[in-house]
């Protein structure tokens, strides 16, 4: 991004002319911040500059109804509610981004009517900042214990905000709307929002002395995670060598009503973060919700990509989801650096998942019987079976994490 200060008409006209191209950048992509600072930019050259001119926002939205016939029940798709559209024409209440953007694509309102002389505000100004989960939030120590905090809801959840190194909530990945996020239905929205936030705050405060390189996560890298398996250490050896590798794997307990077993999710500079909730304590799903979001970093997040993953792997085969294709090569990868495709198939404990099979594959491919048994229960849909192999309980243990 190279924004420079408006200081003359032809400096004015080009970042007028910017802003058309960037009017469809999605909110927290590095195209939707540049948008951001050239409508302040514009708008404070205006201020200075501009006694005459375009109308209002307001003014050329109404002029756009009259000509098009409109009443305000059909700015409701663009604006929110009829209460909004009501507030935004009566001059009660400023657009957002997102309603600028609709209006302009939709009704051909030009942009520098609909971004000039404050007209536009940051979309965090609709949010609802009470419907965080601010006394777990404060219980956990993500922001100070205190009395009445909803009356300092915004102020709270902004400073964590900060820390995470978000300028707008909708950085976080619940905010990315994708029909097939493998992301369950039943999720609170607020509280997948707060941790994010948390998760990408502990990534800040602890980030890896070496830089990330993009391309370093491969199916060979997925294997050579995987065989640290075979230590009794594994887990915490793959946090070392990660962070050797420019990523932070952070283990951050889920909040309540988030259904959530991973994550992966970019730092402001590009750098990708690994979460972990170990909703379920166990080596075999320790190893593969790892792996799966690894994956997630090397197939979906290369450079210039702003994905986000979060991941309820209890939908991995549910029907009641659609499922991304992204989704499907995670889990392909995890798979196949685990148990190559051709060793399973070829393998005695598929048809006959005995201790001793478990044990026997597990040492052929140097991997934790953990995995192998985890295998074995997640393709026979039983998992009564072998649970003395799959470590329940051995992961928090490791991190020093409560449960």
């Amino acid at each position: 991004m190279n924004i420079k200060p408006i200081r003359t008409e032809a400096d004015y006209q080009a970042s007028l002319a910017r802003v058309a191209e960037l009017m469809d950048a999605r909110v927290g992509t590095p195209e939707g911040r540049e948008l951001d600072i050239l409508a302040d930019l514009i708008e404070l050259y205006e201020s200075k500059t501009i006694q005459m001119g375009h109308p209002s926002a307001v003014a050329a939205i109404q002029f756009r109804m009259e000509q098009g016939g409109l009443s305000q029940r059909d700015l409701i798709p663009f604006i929110g509610s009829r209460a909004k559209v009501s507030e935004v024409l009566s001059g009660k209440r400023q657009l957002t981004l997102p309603m600028a953007r609709a209006l302009h694509e939709h009704l051909g309102i030009p942009s520098a009517v609909l971004l000039k002389q404050g007209s536009v505000k940051a979309a965090d100004d609709d949010v609802e900042w009470t419907k965080f989960p601010l006394q777990e939030m404060a219980k956990r120590g993500w922001i100070p214990k205190g009395r009445n905090l909803s009356d300092h809801a915004e102020e709270l959840v902004r400073s964590l905000m900060k820390r995470a190194g978000c300028t707008d909530l909708a950085v976080a990945a619940m905010y990315r709307k994708n029909d097939y996020a493998r992301a369950n239905a039943k999720t609170d929205q607020f509280s997948l929002q707060a941790w994010c936030l948390q998760l990408l705050s502990m990534a800040n405060a602890e980030r890896p002395s070496s830089p990330y390189r993009a391309g370093t996560i491969t199916l060979d890298f997925l294997r050579k995670i995987a065989r640290l398996s075979w230590s009794a250490e594994g887990p915490r050896l793959a946090k070392e060598l990660l962070a050797r590798n420019g990523i932070p794997l952070i283990i951050l307990p889920h909040l309540p009503r988030t259904h959530l077993d991973g994550a992966a999710i970019k730092l402001d500079d590009g750098t990708p973060v690994v979460g972990l909730t170990l909703r379920y304590d166990r080596l075999d799903n320790f190893w593969f919700c790892l792996l799966h979001e690894l994956a997630h970093v090397g197939r979906h997040m290369g450079e210039g990509s702003d994905a986000s993953f979060v991941d309820d792997l209890t939908l991995r085969n549910s029907s009641s989801v659609r499922h991304d294709p992204r989704e499907t090569e995670a889990d392909e990868w995890a798979e196949e650096a685990c148990i190559p495709r051709d060793t399973w198939e070829a393998s005695e404990v598929r048809y006959h998942p005995t201790p001793m099979a478990v044990v026997s594959l597990a040492k052929s491919l140097q991997i934790h019987p953990a995995i192998v048994a985890g295998k074995v229960r997640y393709e026979l849909n039983n998992y009564r079976l072998l649970t003395h192999f799959v470590g329940s309980g051995e992961v928090r243990r490791q991190f020093g994490v409560e449960a």
